[in-house]
């Protein structure tokens, strides 16, 4: 006789500002990381669409997050998330109440849409940030699932 144990997926939430930069890659890599162990949502306390930038800065490292879509918070009220992750601190701050037994977890990181300067000195931000988010998510995972 086998018995099977389904394990059920962890659900997580990433929350930042306008959940176009930052939460958007954090998104990205979270799902590359966890593979069929989670479902990964992101999402801001506004939306302002998923910025250009930071699609190219993923698919240079091989992720395309072209694809997703700026979402509001309201638009997950019904999810029962497992962890919610705030990457700026803006969102923790407005962060709204979830009933649910999600795990909180914070991490601030600089913003890369606000970057100025030359169009190379722009897109190295974004490759920093970048890196900074890849580095969190992948010990998030493994500390986490």
């Amino acid at each position: 006789m086998v018995i099977r144990v389904t394990m059920r997926k962890k659900k997580i939430l990433v929350l930042c500002t306008g959940n176009s930069c930052r939460s958007q890659i954090a998104e990205g890599y979270l799902q590359q990381f966890a593979g069929d162990k989670a479902e990964v949502y992101s999402a801001g306390i506004e939306t302002h669409g998923v910025n250009p930038r930071a699609i190219e800065t993923m698919k240079e490292d091989g992720i395309d997050i072209s694809h997703h879509t700026s979402n509001n918070i309201d638009e997950y009220r019904n999810i029962d998330f497992d962890f919610v992750i705030t990457v700026c601190d803006n969102a923790k701050e407005r962060c709204p109440f979830f009933p649910a037994k999600a795990k909180k977890f914070h991490q601030n990181f600089p913003d890369p849409a606000k970057a100025t300067g030359t169009e190379e000195e722009i897109k190295e931000q974004f490759r920093k940030v970048r890196q900074q988010i890849k580095d969190y998510c992948k010990k998030f995972i493994s500390g986490n699932l």
